[in-house]
């Protein structure tokens, strides 16, 4: 199978970066840049290989390098942000601070006619993120984009395929970012295209199969997209021998309970139990205010509960997840700084008892997820699913968690989910929901002065969750979402609407 090496230094859209290649369908695999040697990639046979961005400045010593021998492989390499002044940096370029005329967001970039820009318009809107710049070429190589503020926002050597990009291609608001992409991997590399998420998720059914023969596996389930997937991979799998674990923590959306219970056990026959354990976990995030805490007090007491159930059901060693890229890239692994932990991933405490961890999908983004599940024959009203966070409303709820929070957000958010449901849009957001905050606001009810919670309300627009956009709700559905929350759940004063774009925000507000 062909292959991309994507060589991370530590920014936070190296899995976005991946997707943007697997999306174009060429496999794309990540390693750290201190965890392969030029000698393993020249074995390997990468068709070529990506630079990531990264958070340091390329000319420290302390910051990470690479060995200048990768640009002498013969194959080719794109350098993006970080990759791009790394690139300078090891071909005898100099990189310097930008000072003043950093850039950060939406910036005109002109182009010139080159190979990696292939017939795209000589203007068009790039994505910033530096406070360094390329501000001499390294001999041999020469300019081929610019903004008003970076005189080199785009670079190539003229006799080989290297690339240097100090804008960023994978993220969203980059117009022609995948069409950079598309000219790297095909019209440069030379890549055919033989990768798909189906075929992953084929390929993951057979090697459980024959991993997992004869053990029996509790599997973790939410009962959102990601677990729901990996629930019916593991079961073509291994049958029977799934069990599958529904923890009600209490934290769930209105009605959400009942209805995974009857979705994945009723509909599709996983072999499931569901545990009520709302007054557990309450207990436990009782005077919590601290959001990377609650993700661990919720990680930590799933897998307490999953022991339990697996000693009540026999010798069980094998945990399985419904961990995705997302959930990785987020919780920090490898050099990417931590965003937020995940309760299946960043919140997994040191001593859980289990033999062995297995996470089906843990390799694909949400919409390959989605998808996979399609091809499994998983129902298309929960494939598509909007994602729902591990620890429930716990990261949607601002300060400390109580039983009477817990209700009005469940309310609250059930009005809007239904609004939006009722509304003709064109097209729905990928994501929306209720935020209860932790500030209160003077109302008036009744011609009597009231003192309630603020609830703001978040719908995004977005392919991949990485990055997203505010979704541009008509203002009438806005109105009558925040008319009917005021006036039908009583401890609600008023709702704001977010307008944040993700980044710099999460679409999450914890």
């Amino acid at each position: 199978m062909e292959k991309i090496l994507v060589l991370d230094f530590g920014g936070q859209y190296n899995q976005l970066i991946a997707r943007r290649v697997r999306e174009q369908h060429v496999y794309a695999e990540i390693r750290s840049y201190d965890g392969i040697g030029v000698d393993d990639i020249a074995e390997e046979a990468y068709k070529g290989i990506i630079l990531t961005g990264g958070p340091n400045n390329v000319y420290e010593e302390t910051s990470p390098h690479y060995d200048p021998k990768i640009l002498d492989l013969g194959i080719p390499v794109l350098g993006i942000c970080y990759g791009a002044q790394l690139i300078c940096f090891m071909a005898g370029g100099k990189v310097s601070s930008a000072g003043s005329s950093s850039e950060y967001g939406k910036v005109r970039l002109t182009k010139d006619d080159t190979k990696l820009f292939l017939d795209l318009p000589r203007e068009s809107v790039c994505w910033m993120s530096h406070t360094d710049y390329i501000s001499q070429i390294p001999e041999g190589y020469r300019i081929t984009g610019r903004t008003d503020h970076c005189p080199c926002a785009a670079m190539e050597d003229t006799s080989g395929d290297i690339y240097g990009l100090q804008f960023h291609p994978e993220v969203t608001h980059t117009e022609y970012g995948k069409d950079i992409f598309r000219r790297f991997l095909y019209d440069i590399c030379g890549c055919r295209g033989d990768w798909s998420a189906t075929g992953f998720a084929r390929r993951q059914i057979e090697r459980y199969r024959e991993e997992l023969r004869g053990k029996k596996v509790l599997l973790a389930l939410s009962g959102g997209v990601d677990s729901s997937v990996a629930a019916v991979i593991l079961h073509k799998a291994i049958g029977r021998n799934l069990m599958g674990v529904f923890v009600d923590h209490g934290l769930l959306r209105k009605g959400e309970g009942d209805y995974i219970e009857k979705t994945l056990k009723g509909d599709l026959g996983i072999n499931m139990i569901r545990v009520n354990a709302k007054e557990r976990f309450l207990k436990k995030l009782k005077g919590i205010w601290e959001p990377e805490q609650k993700r661990k007090i919720i990680g930590e007491e799933f897998i307490r509960v999953f022991e339990e159930e697996a000693r009540k059901v026999g010798p069980i060693s094998v945990l399985a997840q419904g961990t995705i890229y997302p959930d990785v890239i987020e919780s920090g692994k490898g050099a990417s700084a931590v965003i937020k932990s995940h309760h299946n991933v960043g919140g997994l405490p040191e001593d859980v008892s289990f033999e062995q961890i297995v996470e089906p999908l843990n390799q694909l983004f949400k919409d390959e997820v989605r998808e996979a599940g399609i091809m499994l024959g998983i129902p298309p009203e929960l494939v598509f699913r909007q994602p729902f966070p591990g620890p429930g409303l716990a990261v949607r709820i601002l300060g400390e968690i109580t039983e009477e929070k817990v209700k009005l957000l469940q309310e609250a958010d059930a009005i809007f989910r239904e609004e939006i449901g009722k509304a003709d849009l064109d097209q729905k957001p990928g994501q929306y929901f209720a935020v209860l905050t932790d500030s209160r606001s003077v109302g008036v009810k009744g011609d009597a002065r009231f003192y309630g919670y603020v609830v703001a309300l978040r719908a995004v627009t977005t392919e991949d969750f990485m990055t997203a956009d505010w979704t541009r709700l008509p203002y009438d559905l806005l109105e009558c979402t925040a008319a009917r929350i005021v006036n039908e759940v009583a401890g609600i004063s008023r709702v704001v609407y977010d307008i944040s774009q993700k980044p710099p925000a999460t679409v999450e507000w914890e």
